[in-house]
């Protein structure tokens, strides 16, 4: 599986922790940026990620900034992208079996290093449930058609 990262300076620290966790389960890990903890925009690499895995180069993203409010409001711009700002294991699983997040947004302010190793690997192994869920995730993806054309 190839996961894209992509961190605004709030959440470089985290998400290089997060790289690292992540190569040594032997995820196939695509870095996005930011590279330093330097102030920068947060939707230069939220857009990065988000484009990423809507087009199918990445199966799956994770995004990071200090209250995951920017990143994913960002990410959610996106065609066939559904991200989820999860801060804490119930809604980690509930993104995944009922809204088929397929990027993960996390908080660097609220989240520390053991706490996001456990969530991403939730994240990772759990499956979609469907039925009455994928109706409505239908919806959501149609409406974001419509709205870009």
């Amino acid at each position: 599986m190839k996961i894209g990262l992509g961190a605004d300076h709030g959440g470089f620290k985290l998400k290089q922790h997060i790289i690292n966790f992540l190569k040594n389960k032997r995820y196939e890990i695509v870095d996005y940026g930011t590279d330093s903890p330097e102030s920068c925009d947060y939707p230069d690499f939220g857009f990065k990620v988000a484009k990423a895995v809507s087009k199918g180069t990445c199966d799956k993203g994770i995004l990071i900034c200090k209250s995951g409010l920017g990143m994913s409001i960002v990410a959610n711009k996106i065609y066939k992208v559904r991200a989820a700002l999860c801060r804490d294991m119930e809604t980690v699983i509930s993104s995944r079996k009922h809204n088929d997040a397929n990027i993960l947004v996390l908080a660097a302010n609220f989240t520390d290093n053991k706490s996001a190793e456990k969530w991403i690997d939730k994240w990772l192994s759990t499956e979609f449930e469907g039925g009455r869920h994928a109706r409505r995730i239908k919806k959501i993806t149609q409406a974001k058609k419509n709205i870009s054309m």
